[in-house]
């Protein structure tokens, strides 16, 4: 069996379109893009979902709290989790939040960071890096993500330069889902089934079964 651990954010998670700020729903388990793709892998796969609200790259959230730096429980997520095949990584959006004050290129010199980081815990790890859907200036979310929208015009280009130069797989989310237009953030249950389905494929074409595990 392959172990697929997707490492992310609200989108991992599930989380809902936000209608109002503080009110969190979640689509049930298998409505995912997780679940999809494992349904879309089959019975093979084990894939692992570790997504949370608010998580960024590398950075505290004084705002949020609760541990948001993506790489600060990196390693205990990954020690919990071996062996790996391949982890997923889809983080940046919260960095997108002016309260961070970082750029496209630094975002992605984030993700970098992190990759170094979980090769470090798992030799050889292989590694998917996303580029998150771009994000909406919209809804509830509107000022939390103020100027986002600029900010994030080259951000798929450098985490495809990251990918490159840090050997790992890319692939494009706004190629397969949109955010929705209730918050600018989040997706609705068919990006979520079309990403999930789409990113399969992605995994399929790079994790071949190890030899001796079952």
């Amino acid at each position: 069996m392959s172990t697929i651990l997707c490492y992310g954010d609200s989108n991992t998670h599930g989380t809902l379109p936000l209608i109002e700020l503080g009110q969190f729903a979640r689509y049930p388990k298998g409505q995912r893009w997780p679940d999809v793709m494992a349904a879309s892998l089959g019975p093979r796969f084990d894939v692992i979902s570790e997504g949370l609200p608010g998580r960024t790259t590398v950075h505290d959230d004084l705002v949020e709290g609760g541990r948001r730096s993506g790489l600060e429980v990196l390693p205990a997520i990954l020690g919990s989790h071996v062996p790996i095949d391949l982890m997923i990584l889809m983080l940046g959006t919260n960095d997108l939040k002016p309260r961070f004050s970082v750029s496209a290129a630094e975002i992605a010199r984030s993700l970098e960071r992190l990759v170094t980081e979980a090769r470090a815990i798992v030799n050889g790890l292989d590694i998917l890096l996303v580029a998150p859907a771009p994000v909406l200036e919209a809804g509830v979310l509107r000022d939390i993500f103020e100027g986002a929208e600029a900010k994030q015009q080259a951000l798929p280009r450098h985490i495809a330069d990251a990918a490159r130069r840090q050997g790992c797989g890319y692939f494009e989310a706004a190629d397969h889902v949109t955010v929705s237009p209730v918050d600018g953030v989040h997706w609705e249950a068919d990006g979520h089934r079309a990403f999930g389905q789409a990113i399969a494929q992605a995994v399929l074409s790079r994790v071949q079964m190890p030899r001796g595990r079952p």
